[in-house]
C-alpha cells in the first residue's frame, strides 16, 4: 500500500486488508514523503497487527518507484497492490487468488469487479474486466486489462522480480500486466474485489497529461505483442488531446469520460445500489 498524504482514507483500506479469510499476509505500507498524521495513524496499527509493516520513503512523485521500493521488502511469492484510498469489498479475495495461481503455475496475475463512487460516497457504477485470458488480451492493449488495486500477480516470474518501470510517468500498473501477459495468463474473477474512489482532482485528473504520454508510449511498446494496435494507438492520441483542453473543460467531463471508458471496455457491468 503506497501512502501519500490520504490519511483519512488509510483506517479503512487496513481494516480491509484485516477482514480477509486468507491469514497469511504481509501489509507493506509505504510512505511518500512525510506526513505526521500518517505516521501517527500507522503507530496505532503497528501495535494491533505483527502483520502490518511500516516503512517510509523519503523522496515522492514517481508512484513506481514507491511500488518497486515496497515489492523490494516484500517476502511472499504473491504481491497485491491496495492504494490508500481503495478497499477489498470481498473478504474471499485474497484467498481466490491465491488458490488460483497455487493451482495452475501457467497463470501470472489476476483481478476482480470494481465498484467506483465519488469522494461523498456515491456509487457511481460497478464493472467486471473481461474474465478469461483470451478475452483479456483481445483489448488489453486498449485498456488496462486489469484494475490494479484488485490484482495480485507473482512476484517471480521466469526468475525475475516483476518491476513497475519508473521510466513511465504514469500508468504503470498498465505496463505491469502486458508484460506479465506476454509471459502467461491472466483471468479476471467475476466477483467485486475493490471499491475504488474517483476524486474530482485526484491523482488521475491531475496526471491526465503524464497518463496520457505514458499511453502513447506503452501502446507503441506493446503493438507487436497484442492485437488491437490500430484502434489503442487512436485512442490514445484522444486522450492525450483531451488532456490538452483547458482545465474547466476537463474538469467537468473527467468523472463521467472516465466511467464511460471503464463501462465500454468492461466484460460486463454490475447493478448500482445506494451507498452503505
Amino acid at each position: 500500500m503506497l501512502v501519500i498524504n490520504r490519511y483519512q482514507c488509510i483506517d479503512r483500506a487496513i481494516q480491509s486488508v484485516l477482514a480477509q479469510d486468507y491469514p497469511d499476509w504481509e501489509l507493506i505500507v509505504v510512505q511518500e514523503g512525510t506526513n505526521n498524521k500518517i505516521q501517527a495513524i500507522m503507530s496505532k496499527w503497528l501495535t494491533r497487527d505483527s502483520r502490518i509493516r511500516y516503512i517510509s520513503r523519503p523522496h515522492s512523485g514517481n508512484l513506481a518507484r514507491g511500488y518497486n521500493f515496497g515489492c523490494e521488502h516484500a517476502g511472499g511469492e504473491y504481491i497485491a497492490i491496495l492504494d490508500d484510498d481503495d478497499y477489498w469489498v470481498d473478504p474471499h479475495k485474497l484467498s481466490c487468488q491465491v488458490a488460483l495461481l497455487d493451482a495452475h503455475p501457467d497463470y501470472v496475475g489476476c483481478g476482480g469487479g470494481v465498484i467506483v463512487r465519488d469522494e461523498t460516497g456515491n456509487e457511481l457504477m460497478r464493472y467486471f474486466k473481461p474474465e478469461r485470458d483470451e478475452q483479456i488480451k483481445r483489448t488489453a492493449l486498449i485498456a488496462n486489462p486489469i484494475a490494479h488495486s484488485t490484482g495480485m500477480f507473482r512476484r517471480l516470474v521466469g526468475g525475475r522480480v516483476d518491476r513497475y518501470d519508473d521510466g513511465l510517468a504514469g500508468i504503470q500498473d498498465w505496463d505491469v500486466w502486458l508484460n506479465l501477459g506476454k509471459l502467461g495468463k491472466l483471468h479476471n474473477f467475476g466477483e467485486l474485489f475493490t471499491c475504488y474512489t474517483l476524486w474530482k482532482r485526484g491523482t488521475s485528473f491531475v496526471r491526465q497529461r503524464d497518463n496520457a504520454r505514458s499511453a502513447l508510449k506503452i501502446v507503441w511498446r506493446y503493438r507487436r505483442s497484442y492485437q488491437g494496435f490500430t484502434p489503442a494507438i487512436a485512442l490514445a492520441l484522444l486522450t492525450y488531446l483531451y488532456a490538452l483542453l483547458p482545465i474547466f473543460v476537463r474538469e467537468r467531463s473527467f468523472a463521467y469520460l472516465s466511467c464511460l471508458k471503464k463501462l465500454i471496455f468492461a466484460g460486463r457491468h454490475g447493478k448500482k445500489t445506494e451507498p452503505n
